[in-house]
């Protein structure tokens, strides 16, 4: 610090100022403290010249700020107006997803990928930016680039180079995929032995079809076309690899080949594929018979062969435990608070595969589907009273429940159809309160099987934060190339958001994580620092000891948040 002597007609004043640099490395002078003219001078510090102690004055605080002891004076004038289109608030909260980033390699990968291709915008600029933005503000690409503005180190790319990356992305989709997942065993925990896969859909808000976008059966019942997705996730809730495939195409079909990729580009062997009734087409459950594989897959009772239906539902032959009495199920209790799960296996031999049978009972699930019927039969009434509300019934429709009689008692045709509750049909579905199917081709511990299979609701789960958290849905790009690139980013999101997941021992919800980095915003002091904006809470605490950095002192200093920055892109 230095002193500046600013001179009039009758006096001069002193003051101590500074040189200072911001975030990005700008320098300017800034005013630390006016200590008036030389007249006031004296008549606070008698006996003194006035020079001589502005400069020893200006000295101290010099070692004091060296000593990081002097508190730090904000001056504001009442009466000055901010500068114009001048940005004061930023958003910090994407730091602990940038550490995420670099510790998985993505800054390494997009730059092996730069120099491959030789183009001259910054490939890792763009996709971290679009990782960020996916997971704090997700919305198109173009709004994408207007908001990370609002990011503390904002962006420095243009609006076209973020589409022309989107290409390129595509391109190296499965190679920033195998790097990544080889990278994140450095720094999460994963268990690669148990592959759960699922597939689902994202339509698009067009009305003709086109590349992959076709019209097929939309998980949202939209009539739009849709893109399929198929995702593989671990046993630890991270996602492992994706793939995008025509909307029209049956998704059973979609496994194999991804399955192959990731065997080989992440050279795992000995895997179980966990999947539901949907996906385990016989082809499939031979394919995870070979070598060191194997397969867990949910079964249908309703659609169970007559010998093997009476076996399942049977009262008699049902274990707790392996090697324990069967039991029966009028011996136990069947209210809602039991909530032991009871079991009876086969091995059965359909088709090409000798396969082990298991079947479930529960009854806290029993309860739960009939409240769930139940909830549906009072919908059905109300539908029997308004006859124009029936549709096509679904699988779950509350219409499935209505009997529709178009002749009288005495067998004429009536003019008006007769409604009524199906009382045969609420019995039909009864008869499977409860019970659970499961087919597998391993040996180990029934309970062990059942406990696999339940974790199946992890990747359900992963598909609903990317559609209504990550926001992945509707898409705004339209070539099939471009498409693909948007879902990796998706993906990668999800991939960085699942592992912050799971640094915070999943102590928190999607919501609370998210909507907590989202407003972790701070206040620039130019010249001084940055002040935070947001309220610190047990999740802000976490968040900064988990990272090893803080953001929530009462300022941050411009010095300590550069030091921050670059913790922040350190890689492991």
């Amino acid at each position: 610090m230095r002193i500046k002597k600013s001179y009039s007609k009758k006096s001069v004043s002193y003051s101590v100022i500074e040189n200072v640099r911001d975030i990005n490395g700008k320098s300017t002078t800034k005013v630390v403290e006016a200590l008036g003219n030389a007249d006031q001078i004296r008549a606070r510090h008698p006996g003194v010249d006035p020079e001589t102690w502005a400069r020893d004055y200006a000295k101290k605080l010099t070692e004091e700020k060296k000593k990081e002891q002097a508190p730090i004076i904000a001056k504001y004038h009442p009466q000055k107006k901010i500068g114009h289109d001048k940005r004061r608030s930023y958003n910090v909260g994407y730091l602990f997803l940038q550490s995420i980033y670099h510790q998985l390699g993505l800054s390494k990968t997009t730059q092996a990928i730069q120099e491959k291709y030789r183009f001259q915008y910054d490939l890792n600029e763009i996709l971290s930016k679009l990782i960020y933005m996916r997971i704090l503000f997700p919305t198109s690409k173009k709004s994408s680039f207007e908001q990370a503005q609002f990011l503390l180190e904002g962006i420095q790319c243009e609006p076209h180079q973020m589409y022309r990356a989107l290409d390129v992305l595509k391109k190296e989709s499965d190679f920033i995929q195998e790097t990544v997942y080889k990278n994140s065993l450095k720094i999460a925990k994963r268990n690669k032995k148990i592959l759960y896969y699922d597939c689902t859909n994202f339509y698009f808000e067009i009305e003709e079809e086109e590349g992959n976008k076709k019209y097929g059966l939309s998980k949202e019942n939209r009539p739009n076309p849709i893109v399929q997705m198929g995702l593989f996730m671990d046993a630890s809730g991270l996602p492992l690899a994706f793939s995008i495939f025509s909307g029209n195409d049956n998704e059973q079909g979609s496994l194999k080949p991804l399955e192959k990729k990731i065997l080989k580009d992440f050279k795992l062997s000995e895997v179980v594929v966990c999947t539901d009734a949907g996906l385990s087409s016989e082809k499939n459950r031979i394919f995870n018979t070979l070598g060191n594989r194997g397969f867990i897959t949910t079964q249908s009772i309703k659609k169970l062969k007559k010998h093997l239906k009476e076996w399942a539902m049977d009262p008699s032959g049902w274990h707790i435990k392996p090697g324990d009495k069967a039991i029966h199920l009028s011996e136990i209790d069947d209210s809602p608070s039991n909530q032991t799960t009871y079991f009876k296996e086969r091995w059965i031999n359909e088709g090409e595969i000798e396969q082990r049978f298991l079947v479930t009972f529960s009854p806290k699930y029993k309860h739960y589907q009939q409240t769930i019927r139940e909830r549906q039969i009072d919908r059905a009434l109300k539908k029997v009273d308004r006859p124009s509300s029936l549709k096509k019934k679904r699988a779950n429709d509350p219409a499935r429940f209505i009997s529709v009689q178009h002749v009288t008692v005495d067998g004429e045709i009536a003019k008006k159809a007769h409604l009524s509750i199906d009382e045969s049909a609420i019995q039909k579905e009864a008869q499977y309160d409860g019970l659970y199917g499961i087919c597998t081709n391993l040996e180990s511990d029934p309970l062990e099987l059942i406990r696999i299979n339940h974790q199946r609701w992890q990747i359900e789960e992963s598909f609903r934060i990317m559609k209504s958290e990550l926001k992945s849905r509707p898409v705004y790009v339209r070539k099939d190339d471009r498409i693909e690139a948007h879902f990796l980013t998706c993906f990668l999101s999800l991939l960085v958001y699942r592992i912050l997941e799971q640094k915070l021992d999943d102590q928190f919800t999607c919501p609370t994580i998210i909507k907590t980095l989202r407003d972790m915003n701070m206040m620039e002091l130019s010249g001084e620092g940055y002040i935070p904006l947001y309220q610190r809470t047990h999740l802000t605490d976490q968040l900064h000891e988990l990272f090893s950095f803080r953001t929530d002192y009462e300022i941050v200093k411009t010095s300590n948040m550069k030091k921050i920055l670059r913790h922040t892109k350190k890689t492991k």
